[in-house]
């Protein structure tokens, strides 16, 4: 994967560069705004990593100048701000996902490789196991066994089984099914993993959903 990271902090884009680069993607980092539109114009990227407050061009304006030039490169915007409002005004001007400030570079990194998957995805089917996920057909099998699920629950299959062996986050879970861009405060993710456990895991013999504590939820073949 090739990455352009737009980030006039030098710390911020040291550890997201190094992050990505440790995973075996190729980067290249602008410290502002109208260099960076100039490079996102002159090559070609997998990936922009977009800070919203930049000198020079800011990032909603890049965002936008790219998105007029039909440019569907995929764009993960970057902000210290964390109000609603922000996240939807990134989200409506083309951002195709919204990371607020501090962040872990892991959580980044999921994002970034989910963006890019999806971009280039033909996949009918996800497997974990023996548990598989007809995405043409809506259909759920565990060995031989059909299991019916609701659509929120298929949404959260979904996304677990396509980050297979990660850890996804909350976040991610609430922005990915509920389309939530801030934290509601209840408890409706619990509420429906437990509901998935119940028809995934609970009559058969190895658990697949495993709850990794304070931060979200895996889904593995490997669990004893």
């Amino acid at each position: 994967m090739k990455a352009l990271i737009i980030e006039d902090d030098s710390t911020v884009a040291g550890h997201v560069k190094k992050g990505l680069e440790s995973a075996g993607h190729t980067c290249t980092a602008v410290e502002n705004g109208s260099d960076g539109l100039l490079t996102a114009r002159n090559d070609t990227f997998d990936i922009i990593i977009l800070d919203i407050m930049l000198p020079g061009t800011d990032g909603i304006s890049i965002l936008k100048s790219l998105r007029e030039q039909e440019d569907t490169t995929p764009v993960l915007l970057l902000s210290a701000k964390s109000q609603v409002e922000d996240k939807v005004l990134g989200l409506r001007s083309g951002a195709n996902d919204y990371l607020t400030k501090p962040f872990a570079v892991e959580e980044l990194l999921a994002r970034v490789e989910g963006l890019v998957g999806r971009q280039a995805d033909t996949t009918t089917a996800l497997k974990v196991g023996d548990l598989t996920l007809d995405l043409l057909n809506r259909k759920v099998t565990r060995g031989d066994t059909e299991i019916e699920l609701q659509s929120k629950e298929f949404q959260l299959l979904e996304c677990l089984m396509r980050n297979r062996g990660k850890v996804v986050t909350r976040s991610m879970l609430l922005e990915h099914v509920w389309n939530y861009h801030f934290d509601p405060q209840t408890n409706v993710i619990d509420v429906h993993i437990s509901r998935l456990r119940q028809k995934v895991d609970k009559t058969f013999n190895v658990p697949l959903i495993e709850t990794v504590r304070g931060t979200g939820y895996r889904i593995s073949e490997n669990l004893a």
